[in-house]
C-alpha cells in the first residue's frame, strides 16, 4: 500500500470519522457530568467500572483491569482512583489471600453520585448520538453504535 492508495484513504478517512464521533460524545457528556455532578468521564467511567464488581471469587478487579476497562494507563488509573477516595467516592483495602492486592470499592457516596449522573451521562449520550446522525459522514458509526450488543 501506498499514500495514495484508495483503501488506505477510505481507511483513514473511517478513522478520522470515528474519532470524531468520540470527540463529540465525550465533548458532550463530559460538559453535562461536569455542569450537574461535578464529575469528568473518567470519573464517572471509573465509578461505573468499579460499582459492577462483586465480592466472590474474581469479583474484584486488580489495577491494570481497571485501567484497561477505562483506558487509561496504570498510573493515571491510580492518580484518579486517589482523586476520587480524597472526595470519599472510593475506597482502597488489601486483598485478604494476597497482601501485595490493593482492590478499591465504591462507597455509599459514590454509589449515590454514581446513581444520579447515570441518566445524565445517558442523556448526553442519546443527544450527541442524535445530533451525530444528522451528518452524513457519522450517521453510519451511529447506527453501527446503536446495533452493538455487548456481551453479557
Amino acid at each position: 500500500m501506498t499514500a495514495t492508495d484508495p483503501a488506505l484513504t477510505a481507511l483513514s478517512q473511517g478513522w478520522c470519522a470515528l474519532s470524531l464521533l468520540h470527540g463529540k460524545i465525550e465533548a458532550r457528556i463530559e460538559r453535562a457530568l461536569q455542569t450537574n455532578h461535578d464529575l469528568s468521564v473518567r470519573e464517572y467511567s471509573l465509578l461505573d467500572v468499579l460499582s459492577r464488581q462483586h465480592s466472590g471469587p474474581g469479583g474484584h478487579l486488580q489495577m491494570k483491569q481497571v485501567a484497561d476497562a477505562v483506558v487509561l494507563s496504570q498510573s493515571a488509573t491510580t492518580r484518579l482512583v486517589t482523586r476520587l477516595e480524597d472526595r470519599g467516592l472510593l475506597t482502597r483495602y488489601l486483598c485478604d489471600t494476597d497482601r501485595r492486592g490493593i482492590y478499591t470499592d465504591v462507597t455509599e457516596a459514590g454509589l449515590t453520585l454514581l446513581a444520579e449522573a447515570r441518566p445524565t451521562n445517558d442523556t448526553a449520550l442519546r443527544a450527541a448520538l442524535d445530533e451525530a446522525a444528522t451528518h452524513p459522514d457519522l450517521a453510519p458509526l451511529v447506527t453501527a453504535v446503536e446495533q452493538l450488543k455487548v456481551p453479557a
